[in-house]
């Protein structure tokens, strides 16, 4: 697969890169460990080498399943992790906050160096804003953690505009993730523009829109309450769904002029907007796998993303990505 690269100090990574949140939970079930071993090695050799995992994930057994099956190839990839929620260490339970204040920075990523099995951690970063602590103390932190080699790069997740500058004067970042699809476009008002002054990366998670643009979600998909996160995500209800196909069906229109899935489209356009944006797609089966990353390989042309462009302006999409709460969380 073609590389691309993440921020101005130059982080080469697959176009296309791996998000394995959901291989310990989250949506609808808990997939078998052996089998997401298989995963994981299976996506390296086809040439992913880029792979996103949090210490929240789980919590810690995201990050002791990566590390688990990516220790054989410690050389051929890059590994990001996150840190900035509040975790019980002995419970593994979240206790429903963020924090990132440099002394628990300091101390959580420990954890995530012995969890994934390296010496360094290569992307680092801050899972959500933490509104009681500046975020030059935090960048400091990282900043620290550079220095003493436990980190190679720092990240930021769903900051806004300005925070992010003001994080990259105290020490350079290196990519920023956040949501981005056809379906959420925030990062387009502020955020993209930021990145492409500062040389920062984008990093586009939930990029097939927690599945919905697969053109597999129907008003009759069953999201397992207290077990999938969509339940709890407007977006999800029936009536939102039905509108939202709208999106659904332009790529699907798309795709079968293209010889492709609705979702290749979709992570094909993403690759389209900027040669630095590395949407990372999570599955739980090979072969879905296979097909995400097929996507690097799909071209579309300018009067194809002309046409895509002026389709999606005259749909409006119903119902938030998150439930208030955690939407609450975003764009500090």
């Amino acid at each position: 697969m073609n590389k691309r690269t993440l921020g101005a100090s130059g982080l080469p990574v697959s176009a296309i890169g791996l998000g394995c949140m959901t291989m310990t939970g989250g949506y609808s079930g808990t997939p078998d460990r052996q089998q997401m071993i298989s995963l994981l090695r299976a996506a390296v050799d086809r040439g992913v080498t880029f792979f996103d995992t949090a210490e929240i994930y789980g919590p810690y057994a995201n990050e002791e399943l990566v590390g688990e099956a990516l220790r054989p190839h410690l050389d051929e990839v890059v590994i990001a992790t996150k840190f900035g929620f509040d975790i019980d260490p002995q419970e593994r339970k979240p206790r429903g906050r963020v924090t990132s204040h440099p002394d628990s920075i300091r101390t959580v990523v420990e954890g995530s160096l012995q969890r994934l099995g390296v010496e360094a951690i290569d992307l680092y970063y801050q899972h959500r804003v933490d509104p009681e602590v500046p975020i030059e103390d935090v960048a400091g932190a990282v900043k620290e953690l550079i220095a003493a080699g436990k980190v190679k790069h720092f990240g930021m997740s769903e900051a806004a505009a300005q925070t992010i500058r003001r994080a990259h004067a105290v020490q350079a970042v290196t990519a920023v993730q956040s949501e981005y699809s056809l379906w959420w476009r925030r990062p387009e008002e502020e955020v993209l523009a930021a990145c492409e002054e500062l040389g920062i990366g984008f990093v586009p998670y939930s990029p097939l829109g927690k599945g919905f643009l697969t053109g597999t979600i129907s008003t009759s998909t069953n999201f397992d309450a207290g077990n999938d996160i969509r339940s709890t995500i407007p977006r999800f209800e029936p009536e939102a769904l039905q509108h939202n196909q709208a999106m659904v069906d332009l790529l699907v229109g798309i795709a079968s002029r293209k010889g492709a899935t609705p979702g290749q489209v979709a992570l094909a356009w993403l690759l389209a907007q900027k040669p630095w944006i590395v949407p990372i797609p999570g599955t739980t089966k090979v072969h879905r796998m296979e097909e995400n990353i097929g996507a690097a390989e799909i071209e579309l042309t300018a009067d194809e993303l002309t046409e895509m462009a002026q389709a999606a302006a005259q749909i409006q999409v119903q119902g938030g990505r998150y439930a208030e709460a955690a939407e609450r969380m975003t764009n500090l």
